[in-house]
């Protein structure tokens, strides 16, 4: 490899995201139908899809995509949730009718996004037949979308008509990018659209700590805080529904197989980021989570973190993020050692709102022998096994679809 394709290959890396959106990992498995309508939104839009024998809304579910970058990609997203396990088709076939919301700005403040859904809500109510009330919810981001646009419509006094909120798989706690690729997203020198995803409102306002690169700071950011007066402002949960969640990792307090401080991800070769190397969270002061190298312009960097629990291997639905960067730099010639590519990115405990997440004892509670008023929410249910974030199982689903309101 030239100098010249070498300099290319290190500026190429960073053309990926991380996505939590359940189309993110299928994109081809089962069959986009016709939507029944479509609607354009304030700062969104969305397909309407009937439930079987209905001539219009008779019972619907309005659904609000997840995080990434960008536009939302409804084919995609309609793949995602009926794949592994047929959701959409199995409500359609309850007769419920889908209502799959997507953000002109996946990225964009979660306060902006909750307008396209306050508007869906409010056309769904319009020009529904019958009075049968609503089920609105998502997944991962969408679950926080929404849970403040129902809570604002309750503040200004607007009858959403819901009787059951969903989340499934979302951050009610806080989200975690591991801060080791949050600093190396802006440690690749081109602008990439990693960088851009990990600077956006909406990933500044769901990380449970973000990496700012001005002064490299690790810090709750201030769009998160903002936004969490915002949603106190509003009342912090909608009221008038019954609120339950999902979590995509286990309730035991098992987590997956990541030791604290091993290499997760290390780049091995003479070239592409060479000696670059990331390590499982671990606890202490200034503990070292990646040694950051790079030949052009030719450049170092060692980034610590300090006060954070093991959260790596912490119970909670899984992104493969080392891995998708693993096979980025692979993609691009270098040679890799990748020991864990999946870590936690929604801590069990912050799907269900049980605790937060600052403490190993809170991260690692068994969630199956707490209170259940211990959570902010009506019932909740975790994963028997450890799956991905926002993977769609027929043993979350079907608990849901058992909860939808008659």
């Amino acid at each position: 490899m030239s100098g010249q394709q070498g300099e290319t290959a290190e500026q190429s890396i960073g053309e990926f995201t991380l996505a939590g959106s359940p189309g993110a990992a299928r994109t081809a498995e089962a069959e986009v139908p016709r939507p029944d309508e479509e609607w354009d939104l304030p700062h969104g839009f969305a397909r309407v899809y009937y439930g079987e024998g209905n001539r219009g809304i008779v019972r619907p579910v309005v659904m609000a995509d997840g995080f990434n970058l960008g536009r939302s990609d409804l084919d995609a997203l309609y793949r995602g949730l009926d794949g592994d396990f047929p959701f959409l088709s199995e409500l359609r076939r309850r007769g419920r009718d889908i209502i799959l919301l997507g953000y002109d700005d996946r990225g964009a403040s979660i306060l902006e996004n909750a307008e396209a859904v306050i508007a869906a809500v409010l056309r769904t109510s319009a020009e529904q037949l019958g009075d049968a009330p609503l089920t609105v919810g998502g997944f991962s981001m969408g679950g926080i979308v929404t849970r403040y646009a129902l809570a604002k419509m309750e503040y200004q006094r607007m009858d959403h008509r819901t009787r059951l909120y969903f989340s499934y798989d979302s951050p009610h706690r806080g989200a975690v990018i591991p801060i080791g690729l949050q600093a190396f997203s802006h440690f690749i020198p081109v602008a990439n659209n990693f960088a851009r995803q990990m600077n956006s409102s909406a990933a500044r306002q769901m990380l449970w700590r973000h990496y700012n690169n001005e002064d490299g700071t690790v810090r709750i950011d201030p769009e998160r805080e903002k936004f969490l007066e915002a949603l106190r402002e509003v009342g912090g949960w909608p009221m008038t529904p019954l609120k339950v969640a999902v979590a995509n990792g286990r309730g035991d307090g098992t987590g997956l197989d990541v030791p604290p401080g091993q290499v997760a991800l290390a780049s091995t070769g003479k070239l592409v980021y060479p000696g670059t190397t990331f390590f499982t969270q671990a606890e202490g002061h200034e503990v070292v989570v990646a040694e950051l190298k790079r030949l052009f312009p030719k450049a170092e960097k060692t980034i610590t973190t300090s006060g954070f629990p093991a959260l790596d291997g912490a119970p909670g639905g899984s992104l493969n993020s080392y891995g998708i960067l693993g096979n980025m730099l692979k993609k691009f010639g270098a040679t890799v050692e990748l020991n864990h590519p999946d870590v936690c990115f929604v801590p069990s405990v912050s799907a269900v709102a049980v605790r937060d997440i600052d403490q190993p004892a809170d991260l690692y509670a068994n969630i199956d022998e707490l209170s259940p008023e211990e959570s902010e929410l009506d019932d909740y249910v975790c994963s028997s096994e450890t799956t991905g974030h926002t993977a769609i199982t027929e043993e979350l689903c079907t608990w849901l679809m058992d909860r939808l309101p008659e």
